[in-house]
């Protein structure tokens, strides 16, 4: 399987999904999880295919990270949509895959089988694809603070207003669980190539920032007198800060040549 493939898979899956997401307006729950569903193997097999072709996980350039994250968007729109059953939201787990879906399409990174001695790790897959899980469910919370923001800041404080804080809470609880477990891979993984767990990085850095910033999130929710309003704003900055330590980083006169996470090379 070769990159030159990845727009036939892309086309097929985004179709499903946009199916998916019509039918769930109609009140086709089946017919929408079917579609959805559908979608997300013909997406999978594209990346397994990837993995065998390439010999090593697709996991290396910042084109094969977003492959992982334009899965994982439609997986935790149909989580979501399984659990509550918020007909929009497999619309919007949608546009943004197909953001992504996009960038790589008009912006392909460079794929190959070269794997530098760092990443033949055992640790850097389930690193990297746990923290791709946190961020697609974070990406879904971070689209219910906007829902709410936007279209219900007036009803924050009533029951349905409640219910869906309460929702975006279980989101940021999920996706900061999985984003801790992909730190502790990472450290795992730090140990193994480099000889230390944590090195203050400016990629482990702004991971800490992250980290703390959602942190801050379910801490202020949790206080009894809090301002809804101020408290999804946080989580919008945490997300902000989330962009900044996957690929913002990057662009950063602190992380040129000196970042061990930096694999362009």
């Amino acid at each position: 399987m070769t990159w030159d493939y990845f727009i036939y898979f892309a086309i097929a899956s985004v179709l499903c999904w946009m199916y998916g997401a019509y039918v769930a307006w109609k009140g086709k729950t089946k017919t929408a999880y079917t579609a959805t569903i559908a979608g997300l193997l013909v997406f999978l097999s594209f990346i397994v295919s990837m993995w065998i072709s390439l010999e090593r996980p697709p996991l290396r350039t910042m084109g094969e990270t977003r492959l992982w994250y334009s899965f994982f968007l439609p997986l935790a729109g149909i989580i979501v949509y399984g659990r509550w059953k918020y007909k929009w939201i497999l619309s919007f787990s949608t546009m943004m895959a197909v953001v992504f879906i996009c960038v790589n399409l008009f912006k392909p990174e460079i794929h190959n089988k070269t794997l530098m001695p760092a990443l033949q790790s055992p640790w850097f897959a389930p690193h990297v694809i746990v923290y791709m899980f946190a961020y697609a469910l974070l990406g879904a919370a971070t689209v219910m603070a906007l829902y709410l923001l936007f279209f219900k800041r007036n009803n924050l404080t009533n029951a349905s207003g409640s219910v869906e804080l309460a929702i975006t809470d279980n989101l940021v609880y999920v996706g900061l669980s999985f984003m801790t477990f992909g730190m502790l891979f990472g450290a795992l993984w730090a140990k193994e190539a480099w000889g230390h767990y944590w090195a203050w990085d400016p990629k482990e850095t702004w991971a800490a920032i992250t980290w703390f910033a959602y942190l801050a999130y379910i801490h202020y929710r949790l206080m009894p007198k809090h301002n809804p309003k101020v408290a999804l704003w946080v989580l919008l900055i945490a997300f902000v800060l989330l962009q900044m330590c996957w690929w913002g980083i990057n662009y950063l006169p602190s992380a040129q040549g000196t970042s061990v996470h930096t694999y362009t090379n």
